[in-house]
């Protein structure tokens, strides 16, 4: 499975801060539209990911409150990537390095998506799920073996 898989059925719904936006309007954007993290992009680039760790961090270090903070100065701005071909496993291998919950996907220098560790979990949930009943079902469909069954009808009976 690949990230693309996971796109697909996510869909495209992206959200982006500019680094020179005040962190309290992206925390606010973040709040009405229930999601942890935005892409931080500047001139139609990539320059870092905001997540919750980094707004819970800055918070902490302002004496609880975000202030006049901009989101420059609390971003990562070396945040991991992966391409919409990259493996499900080496996703997970990467975010789990790193304790990474969120991750851009980019083809060359354009963003494609974001993915969460959440959305990788449940892809190989599903694809479990979906492995299991078609093994289940295979099991239930597997051919009759007469000769044993004779077998086990004469010594039953």
């Amino acid at each position: 499975m690949k990230v693309s898989d996971i796109l697909r059925v996510k869909g495209g719904t992206l959200f982006t801060v500019s680094p020179d936006q005040a962190l309290a309007l992206a925390v606010q954007t973040m709040a009405e539209n229930d999601i942890g993290s935005l892409v931080v992009m500047e001139h139609g680039e990539l320059a870092g990911m905001l997540t919750f760790r980094e707004v819970i961090q800055s918070v902490v270090r302002n004496g609880g409150t975000v202030g006049s903070t901009l989101v420059r100065t609390v971003m990562d701005d070396h945040p991991l990537t992966c391409t919409p071909e990259t493996e499900i496993d080496e996703v997970r291998r990467m975010m789990l390095g790193r304790h990474a919950r969120y991750m851009p996907v980019m083809t060359q220098r354009t963003l494609m998506g974001v993915i969460s560790f959440y959305d990788v979990a449940k892809a190989v949930v599903d694809s479990q799920d979906f492995e299991n009943r078609m093994l289940k079902a295979y099991i239930r469909d597997w051919p009759v073996d007469e000769t044993r069954d004779e077998q086990q009808q004469a010594a039953a009976g």
